[in-house]
């Protein structure tokens, strides 16, 4: 079987390739150059896609800075220590990102006869970004059955999202018990110019927090500044 993995060099699109990989499914990696303040991820994602061996690693290109609107695509700052209690969307939401990235994998699976696509989206200990819900995952298949050659004439794609209703500690354990390396992942969404983590912004929060409440150490946290 093939699969489709949209893989950012985070923890989360590591350990759900990590599981498809265990559930039988031959991997395509998919990570997108969109212009990212965090370029670091593609390092990451290229560091992810050898341990996991994938068949293929695509990397298009897709400067969403030309559209704006988030803190990852533009100047404007990056939350720092927040409370991720808050209502509301964050600046560092990307507008339609994950439609976009899902729209590349789904053309990309038609190509080569894959039905399969798998994200590492979360819906529990998430920032708040409505591309990271159920109702969302749902749609964009009802979408793929009739925006495709395939889907016409028959074919079911299916996204795949293991992680949707886990927390990042039951993430973080699950990885380990698939014996992940997340010292090759990157999760900061300001990190210096050599790569190291903030340790402030939302993704380092909720994965520090992740790591504390799974009883392990984060082995990027000797990084952080």
């Amino acid at each position: 079987m093939r699969a489709i993995v949209l893989l950012s060099g985070g923890l989360d699109s590591y350990t759900a390739a990590a599981i498809a990989k265990s559930e039988g499914f031959a991997l395509n990696a998919l990570t997108v150059h969109y212009g990212q303040r965090h370029a670091r991820e593609i390092e990451s994602a290229r560091a992810v896609a050898r341990w996991l061996g994938v068949d293929k690693h695509l990397e298009p290109s897709i400067d969403l800075r030309a559209i704006g609107g988030s803190a990852l695509t533009s100047d404007l700052e990056v939350p720092r220590d927040r409370d991720l209690g808050e209502s509301g969307i964050p600046s560092t939401y990307v507008p339609a990102r994950n439609t976009i990235f899902l729209s590349l994998a789904l053309g990309w699976a038609e190509v080569i006869d894959a039905a399969d696509i798998v994200m590492g989206v979360n819906a529990l200990d998430y920032s708040g970004y409505p591309d990271c819900r159920p109702e969302f995952v749902s749609a964009f298949e009802r979408l793929a059955s009739v925006a495709t050659r395939a889907g016409v004439e028959g074919r079911r794609f299916r996204v795949h999202t293991p992680l949707i209703a886990m927390t990042k500690a039951q993430i973080i354990r699950r990885g380990i018990e698939l014996g992940l390396d997340y010292g090759l992942t990157t999760s900061c969404y300001d990190p210096d110019p050599t790569g190291r983590p903030c340790g402030h912004c939302d993704s380092c929060l909720l994965r520090a927090k992740g790591f504390e409440e799974a009883g392990v150490p984060d082995p990027l946290a000797l990084r952080a500044v």
